[in-house]
C-alpha cells in the first residue's frame, strides 16, 4: 500500500458527503460566513490556524462505553470539518510555500491525503502506475501537489535546524511536542522510501502538454452536495483554478532539481540533473513571468543554486565554466592548477567578491592537502594566508594566528609576495584615509616582529611603505627597532663599533620568558611565543613556569598537539586564564579564554568543546560574583547554556567534574527544580553523582509543602546520604589465628566522599535547600542512641526516624559535619533564626552554655526586631525555653531561671522556687524583680525573703507586686500587655548580657 494511501486509511476518509441538516457547520456552508470570514483584509484567526483547528477537531479520538480509546469515528461531522479545512487550503490557492512555512508535517500530510481523497485518486493505488494525462485535471494536479510536497519536505529535512529555546517545561506541552516530533519522523521515513515514485511522478509531469486545475471553494462545495446534483461539472477541464503548463513544468522542475542538488551528495552524477532542472526553471521564468501568481519561486535561492551546480557540474562551455570565481577556484582545485589559484585571490582582494568564510574553507582544503604529504603546497598555503590576512586588515579584523606561524620563519621570497599582495590590494589614489592607515599599521608590526635588518629594510625601502608612512613615523619606527636590536650598549654616548658587543641570546629568551611569565595580554603572549620560537625550535616555553597548571584531563589532549607553537599557546592561554579564574580576576580570564577559543576553533572540535565549558564555568563564576550576591536572577541565556551543558552528548570530550558540580549547584541557587526534577537525562543521572545528588535535592525541595506519604525523594536522598556517611571496617588476622578490628575506612559504596558532599554543599545559597540538607544532617545526628539532647531543626519530620544498621554510620563525622554546615549556613545569611537555633543546640548538646545563651537570644532577637515584637511562638518552643532555663541554671543566674519558667505555656513553679532557693547567684537577683508578671512567684519572693530576714529585698518583692497593671481584676488583655512588656525589657537585657 502506498504511504499516501495509508495515511488517508489511518486519518479517516474525506469522500464527499451530504452535511447534516441540524448542524453548524451546515450553518456555516450555506450562509457562506467562512468565505466572509476569509475575504477581510486581516481575518482572525488567520487562514492557515483555521486549517489546524478543523483538522485537529476531525482527528479526535472517540471513547466507547467501555472507556477503550478508538479512531476518529467517519460521520458527518468529522467530514465536513475536512471539508472546511480544504476551503481555506483552496482560498490561499494550494500555494506550498504559504502552507509549509505555517503547518506542521503532520497537519499538511492529513490535509494532502483528503485532497487526493475528495479528487477521487483511487485508493490503494501508487501514483507512479496511473497515467496523469489520463486523470481528470484536478486529480492530476492534487496527485502532483502530494508528491511535489513529499520530496520538498525531503530536501527540507536535510537542512540544518535551529533548535527552539524551550519555554515554561510543562508537562503535557512536552508529551504533545515529543509525539508530534514522532508522528513527523514516521512520515519522513515513508516519504523518503517512496522518494523514488515521487520524482519519476513529477518527470512524468514535465511530459504533459494541458492545463491543469485545482480544486476552489466553489469545485469543493460541488462536491459536498448530491452525487445526483453535481452533473459531471467537477470532472471537466473547466472546473476550478486554471494552473497552466508553463507555469506547473516551472514548479516542478525546480522541486525536482533541489531533491536532485540533495541527492547529489552521494551521487555526484545527479548534479547534472540538478543543473538542467534548475536552468529549465530559469527558462520558464523568464517566459512567464515572476509575477506569476501561480508559480512562487524564489530567485535568489535558483540563482544560488545554478550558480552551485556550475561549480560542482560544468558545463564542458569553457567560458561558461570561467563564468565566476568560484567556478575557477573549484577547476584549481580538482586540477591542481595553484598558481592560478593565487592569481584569482589576488585579483579578489581588490574585487572583494569572495566572501571571508569560503576564503578561509579554501585555506583549509590547502592545509589538509599539505599536511597529508604534500610539501609543494606549502608555499601555496602562505600566499593563500597572505592574501587573506591582508584582505582582514582592509576590512579591521585581527591577523589570523596561521598567518603567524607560516611566517615564524621569513625570508626575502616571502617579503617580496607579501610587498605584491599589499600593493595590489589598494588603490593609493581612490582608498580611504582609514584604509591607508589600516595598510601601515599593518607593515609597521610586520617590521616590528622581524629580527633580520636585511628583511626589515626590504620593507622600509619600498613605494608602498614611504608612501603610506611619514617621515617622522618611519622615523619613530627605526628607533623602535634599535631598542629591539639584540645589542647591548656599553656606553651612552657615540663610541666605535668595537664596544657594540652581542648579548647573548640566552639573555634576551630569558627576558622574553620573563615577559611572558607575567603577561595577561592574549595578543602580547601570542606575539613573545611567535619570537620564542623563531629564536629556538628545542624549547617547550610552557614548561617554563611551575604555576601553570591545566587539569590533567586536558594534559594529554593539548600536550598532543603537533605543532610546538600552537600547543605552549594553547597551554599558556588556558593555564593563565585558569588561575586568573582562581583569583577572581574574571575580565582578564575572559580575555583568555576568549583568544584560546579562538585559536582552538580552527583545528580541534574537541578543544573547542572545553573551552566552550571552561567558558561556561567562568561565567557562572561571574554572575555568583557579581548579580548572583544581590539576588538578580541571572540572564536566561547562562540558564540555557547550562542546560546544555548537562544535557550534552559529545563523545569523547574531557570533562572536569567541578563543571558538573558547579552547574547542579548554580540550578539549585536559581531554584530550577522542575527542571533538575523532571528534565535532566536519565543517563545523566545514573553517572554523574552530583546531577544525581542536586535532582534528590530538587525534588525533595519540592514535595516539602505536600503530604508526608508523598516524600518518596525526601527518602531516597536520605538513603544516598547515609551510605555517603558510613565506614566499612578493616580488620587483620593476628597470629594467633583471631581477627581483630584495627580501623574504620571511609566507605566506597556511596556516590561520593564526605569531604566532596561537603565541598558541594559549600556551594549552595539558596535558603531552602541549605535547610533541607541541614535538617537532613541534624536528623542523622539524632539517630544515635547515646544521644541525650536532641537538636531541632525545620522540617526535620521528612526524614526516616531509624537506620537499619547504626554501627555502619560515622557518627563523629556526621557531628562534625553538623557543625561546619551550620556555620556555613550562618555566613550565607547571619539572620536565619531556624539556623541560630540549630547552633544554640549545638552549643547547648556540647556544654557550652553561654554561647548557647547567645544563639538562643539571637535567634529571638533577628524574628522580633530586638524583641520590640512578641517572638513567634514557632521560634521560643517549649523545648527552646527550657534549654535556656538549664543553660542559666549551670550557669548559677537562678534569677533568670525563674523569670523564663514564666514563659513556658505551663509556668513551671516548681523549676522556679527552687531556682529562688539558691543562696548563691550569680546574676543580679533582686534587680530583676521588675521583669516577674507572675505574682505567685513574686509572692513565693516576699515569703522567701521574709523568712531569710532580707527585709530589704522583700520590699523589692512587694513593691513589684504592688504594680496596678498586674492585678489579678484586671482584664485578660492588661495583664497580657503587662507580661509582654516584662518579657521584651527581660530579653533585651539578657541580650546585652550575652552579646
Amino acid at each position: 500500500m502506498s504511504a499516501e494511501a495509508a495515511d488517508r486509511e489511518a486519518a479517516t476518509s474525506s469522500r464527499p458527503c451530504t452535511p447534516p441538516q441540524t448542524s453548524w457547520f451546515e450553518f456555516l456552508l450555506e450562509e457562506s460566513l467562512l468565505e466572509k470570514h476569509l475575504k477581510k483584509p486581516s481575518p482572525d484567526p488567520p487562514p492557515v490556524q483555521l486549517i489546524v483547528q478543523f483538522l485537529e477537531q476531525a482527528s479526535k479520538p472517540s471513547v466507547n462505553e467501555q472507556n477503550q480509546v478508538q479512531p476518529p469515528p467517519d460521520n458527518k461531522r468529522n467530514r465536513i470539518l475536512k471539508l472546511l479545512a480544504l476551503k481555506v487550503a483552496a482560498h490561499l490557492k494550494w500555494d506550498l510555500d504559504v502552507l509549509e512555512k505555517s503547518l506542521s508535517v503532520p497537519v499538511l500530510n492529513m490535509l494532502l491525503n483528503e485532497l487526493l481523497c475528495i479528487s477521487k485518486v483511487p485508493p490503494g493505488t501508487k501514483h507512479v502506475d496511473m497515467d496523469l494525462s489520463g486523470l481528470p485535471p484536478t486529480t492530476a494536479m492534487a496527485i502532483l501537489l502530494y508528491n511535489r510536497w513529499a520530496i520538498r519536505t525531503i530536501v527540507k529535512s536535510s537542512f540544518p535546524v535551529k533548535q527552539v529555546k524551550p519555554g515554561p517545561s510543562q508537562l503535557s506541552v512536552m508529551n504533545q511536542m515529543q509525539q508530534e516530533k514522532e508522528l513527523t519522523e514516521n512520515i519522513l521515513k515513508v516519504l523518503k522510501e517512496q522518494a523514488t515514485d515521487s520524482i519519476l511522478v513529477l518527470e512524468a509531469a514535465l511530459k504533459l502538454n494541458k492545463d491543469l486545475y485545482v480544486h476552489t471553494i466553489r469545485t469543493l462545495d460541488l462536491l459536498a452536495m448530491e452525487s445526483g446534483m453535481v452533473n459531471g461539472e467537477t470532472e471537466s477541464s473547466t472546473a476550478g483554478l486554471k494552473i497552466s503548463t508553463e507555469e506547473m513544468q516551472c514548479q516542478v522542475s525546480y522541486d525536482l532539481g533541489a531533491v536532485y542538488f540533495q541527492q547529489g551528495s552521494t551521487n555526484s552524477s545527479l548534479y547534472e540533473n540538478s543543473r538542467e532542472k534548475f536552468f529549465r526553471t530559469k527558462e520558464l521564468i523568464s517566459k512567464i513571468g515572476s509575477s506569476s501568481l501561480h508559480c512562487t519561486i524564489d530567485e535568489k535561492r535558483l540563482a544560488g543554486y545554478c550558480q552551485a551546480c556550475g561549480v560542482l557540474s560544468p558545463l564542458s562551455d569553457n567560458t561558461s565554466q570561467q563564468s565566476t570565481p568560484y567556478s575557477q577556484i573549484h577547476v584549481c582545485l580538482r586540477s591542481g592548477n595553484y598558481q592560478e589559484l593565487v592569481k584569482i585571490f589576488l585579483e579578489d582582494n581588490i574585487a572583494l567578491s569572495l566572501p571571508v568564510q569560503f576564503r578561509q574553507s579554501v585555506l583549509r582544503e590547502l592545509f589538509q592537502k599539505a599536511q597529508q604529504g604534500n610539501d609543494a603546497l606549502d608555499e601555496i598555503c602562505f600566499k593563500v594566508c597572505a592574501c587573506n590576512t591582508v584582505c582582514d586588515v582592509m576590512h579591521g579584523q585581527t591577523i589570523d594566528v596561521q598567518f603567524n606561524q607560516l611566517f615564524l620563519k621569513p625570508n626575502k621570497e616571502k617579503i617580496d609576495f607579501l610587498l605584491e599582495v599589499c600593493s595590489r590590494s589598494i588603490n593609493l589614489e581612490h582608498a580611504s584615509e582609514s584604509s591607508k592607515r589600516k595598510m601601515a599599521s599593518f607593515l609597521k608590526n610586520v617590521c616590528l616582529g622581524l629580527e633580520d635588518l636585511q628583511l626589515v629594510f626590504m620593507i622600509s625601502s619600498h613605494e608602498l611603505f614611504i608612501t603610506l608612512l611619514k617621515d617622522d613615523e618611519r622615523k619613530l619606527l627605526i628607533d623602535q627597532m634599535r631598542k629591539r636590536s639584540p645589542r647591548v650598549n656599553l656606553c651612552t654616548k657615540p663610541v666605535t663599533s668595537f664596544y657594540d658587543i652581542p648579548a647573548l641570546a640566552s639573555v634576551n629568551i630569558g627576558q622574553l620568558e620573563h615577559q611572558l611569565i607575567l603577561s595577561a595580554d592574549p595578543w602580547r603572549i601570542r606575539q613573545i611565543l611567535i619570537e620564542l620560537h623563531g629564536m629556538t625550535s628545542e624549547r617547550q616555553f610552557w614548561t617554563i613556569s611551575n604555576k601553570w597548571e591545566i587539569p590533567s584531563v586536558y594534559g594529554n589532549v593539548i600536550l598532543g598537539i603537533k605543532d610546538n607553537l600552537t600547543r605552549d599557546l594553547v597551554y599558556i592561554l588556558m593555564a593563565k586564564g585558569l588561575h586568573c579564574s582562581t583569583i577572581k580576576d574574571f575580565v582578564h580570564a575572559k580575555q583568555l579564554f576568549v583568544a584560546c577559543l579562538e585559536l582552538v576553533t580552527e583545528f580541534s572540535p574537541k578543544l573547542r568543546q572545553v573551552m566552550l565549558n571552561e567558558m561556561l564555568l567562568l561565567d557562572i563564576y561571574t554572575n555568583e560574583a557579581g548579580a548572583g550576591l544581590s539576588g538578580d536572577r541571572p540572564p536566561s541565556d547562562l540558564i540555557s547554556r547550562v542546560r546544555g551543558y548537562l544535557e550534552m552528548r559529545v563523545p569523547d570530550i574531557p570533562l572536569r567534574q567541578v563543571i558538573a558540580e558547579e552547574c547542579v549547584a548554580f540550578m539549585l541557587n536559581w531554584r530550577e527544580n522542575e527542571y533538575l526534577t523532571m528534565q535532566v537525562p536519565l543517563p545523566l543521572v545514573q553517572t554523574n553523582p552530583y546531577v544525581k545528588l542536586g535532582q534528590l535535592l530538587a525534588a525533595t525541595c519540592k514535595e516539602l509543602p505536600g503530604p508526608k506519604e508523598s516524600r518518596r525523594a525526601a527518602k531516597d536522598l536520605w538513603e544516598v546520604v547515609v551510605q555517603i556517611c558510613s565506614v566499612s571496617n578493616q580488620h587483620k588476622r593476628g597470629n594467633d589465628g583471631r581477627v581483630s578490628l584495627i580501623k574504620h575506612r571511609e566507605s566506597t559504596l556511596g556516590i561520593m566522599y564526605r569531604s566532596e558532599l561537603f565541598s558541594f554543599i559549600k556551594k549552595l545559597r539558596e535558603p531552602l535547600v541549605l535547610t533541607t540538607i541541614l535538617s537532613l544532617f541534624v536528623k542523622l545526628h539524632n539517630v544515635r542512641e547515646d544521644i541525650v539532647n536532641d537538636i531541632t531543626a525545620e522540617h526535620i519530620s521528612i526524614w526516616p526516624s531509624s537506620i537499619p544498621n547504626l554501627q555502619s554510620v560515622d557518627f563523629e563525622a556526621v557531628a562534625v559535619t553538623v557543625k561546619e554546615l551550620v556555620s556555613y549556613a550562618l555566613t550565607i545569611n547571619s539572620n536565619n533564626h531556624f539556623w541560630l537555633i540549630i547552633q544554640a543546640d549545638i552549643y547547648f548538646a556540647t556544654n557550652q552554655y553561654s554561647a548557647a545563651l547567645h544563639y538562643y537570644l539571637q535567634a529571638g532577637a533577628v524574628c522580633s526586631d530586638f524583641f520590640n515584637k512578641m517572638v513567634p511562638p514557632d521560634v521560643y518552643t517549649d523545648q527552646v525555653i527550657k534549654r535556656m532555663i538549664k543553660c542559666c541554671s549551670l550557669l548559677n543566674c537562678h534569677t533568670q531561671v525563674a523569670i523564663l519558667c514564666q514563659f513556658l505555656r505551663e509556668i513551671d513553679y516548681k523549676t522556679a522556687f527552687k531556682a529562688l532557693q539558691e543562696q548563691n547567684s550569680h546574676d543580679a537577683m533582686d534587680s530583676y524583680y521588675d521583669y516577674i508578671w507572675d505574682v505567685t512567684i513574686l509572692e513565693y519572693l516576699t515569703y522567701l525573703h521574709h523568712k531569710r530576714g532580707e527585709t530589704g529585698k522583700r520590699q523589692i518583692a512587694i513593691k513589684a507586686i504592688g504594680q496596678t497593671e498586674l492585678n489579678a481584676s484586671n482584664p485578660e488583655e492588661v495583664l497580657q500587655l503587662a507580661a509582654q512588656r516584662r518579657k521584651k525589657k527581660f530579653l533585651q537585657a539578657m541580650a546585652k548580657l550575652y552579646f
